[in-house]
């Protein structure tokens, strides 16, 4: 039966799109599926809004009565305009090992990127760097985590395929938490405090997290991410959206910030208890258990996601990680994480990856992103 490729006009029919990418992998021990209700905000106009500017299509494909795949086009024109290109973009996508279904979603994505104007289409890419990006080419035996994509394997033959080549790569690190400490980070940690006069937030609660340094949060991230590949910066609106989505579960003791003497943000370790055990137990759905299934991933973990790690321009290559590793990893090791796994890294910023040379690690998973000329 030949396969029928249909774009995504209504709300039934979008939630079917997000549903297909859960289900591809609810038996899979190494997968993060999101939860239904996340994705549908990210992907629906009027909720998110990097949809207000960014062009986009939908597509599923068919095989009779049952859907065998999904892809989603993007086109990004503040991304364009930043970087000088006109490219398209493909996300959330997900299909069963068959190239008539994986080739007639990507006819159907490249010939909406072609009537657009475009001339390259590349990913698996989202809104923003905050979206999960980069297929995995290695690792495919470990964990996933909230923040990355997990495919299976013979996604990368497909791709390959069709003529996709490598665009960048990203490096992802396990670093065991050292049960003591190295006394030199505090000693330089307190060196750099007193040099530059810093100082580490003592947080009190959540609100104030949110309150006062939500928005410096991701203003540094603007700053210090802005020459990385890709990046976007973030406007107000997508700001107050992403805080909306990520902060409702975090804990204190896995956030760092650090400060000057004017209280502006100057440097940010943000971590979270890994939720993969959570989202797996939850396959989707938030209620009416998966909220306690993340609630207890919240209490009780040994594993911490680092998802944000930043220096503000005018601070880097003058210690002041040392900083954020002084306070984060003794609370770690006292709350009982024994590995931290860190956000995907891009293999050009080795500024960041020099810094787990101080401790135990390994690379133990790789993703990429495609690039492919219209």
């Amino acid at each position: 039966m030949s396969v029928v490729i249909k774009e995504v006009r209504t709300k039934s029919e979008l939630k079917k799109f997000i549903w297909f990418g859960i289900n591809m992998y609810k038996e899979c021990p190494y997968a993060a599926p999101p939860l239904m209700m996340d994705d549908l905000m990210n992907l629906s106009k009027g909720k998110n809004p990097a949809l207000d500017f960014c062009d986009t299509a939908y597509f599923l494909a068919y095989r009779g009565k049952e859907i065998v795949g999904r892809i989603a086009g993007i086109i990004h024109p503040v991304a364009n305009e930043t970087w000088n290109h006109k490219n398209a973009r493909f996300g959330w996508i997900d299909f069963i090992d068959d190239t008539e279904v994986s080739d007639a979603l990507f006819d159907a994505v490249e010939n909406w990127a072609r009537s657009k104007g475009m001339d390259h289409l590349h990913g698996p890419l989202g809104f923003t760097d905050l979206d999960n990006e980069g297929a995995l080419i290695e690792g495919y035996d470990k964990a996933s985590t909230l923040a990355t994509i997990y495919n299976y394997p013979y996604y990368i033959q497909h791709y390959e395929r069709r003529g996709f080549v490598k665009e960048i790569d990203w490096n992802e690190y396990l670093i065991t938490v050292p049960e003591v400490f190295p006394e030199r980070f505090f000693r330089i940690a307190e060196i750099v405090k007193q040099k530059y006069k810093l100082k580490p937030v003592k947080l009190k609660s959540k609100k104030e997290v949110v309150k006062r340094y939500a928005k410096k949060i991701f203003d540094l991230l603007n700053d210090s991410y802005k020459d990385l590949f890709g990046y976007t910066k973030l406007n107000d609106d997508q700001i107050y959206f992403y805080i909306k989505l990520y902060f409702s579960f975090f804990r204190l003791d896995t956030v760092v910030l650090v400060v000057d003497e004017q209280d502006n943000l100057v440097a940010l370790g943000v971590g979270m208890p890994s939720f993969t055990k959570a989202l797996q137990k939850a396959k989707g759905h938030l209620f009416p258990f998966g909220w306690w299934y993340m609630l207890q991933a919240l209490k009780k973990n040994d594993l911490i996601d680092l998802y944000l790690m930043s220096v503000h321009p005018d601070y880097q290559n003058k210690g002041v990680n040392a900083i954020v590793f002084a306070e984060m990893m003794p609370n770690a090791a006292k709350n009982g994480y024994k590995f931290a796994e860190t956000n995907p890294e891009l293999e050009s910023n080795t500024k960041m990856a020099s810094q787990w040379d101080s401790f135990e690690y390994v690379n133990h998973k790789k993703r990429r992103a495609y690039i492919k000329k219209l």
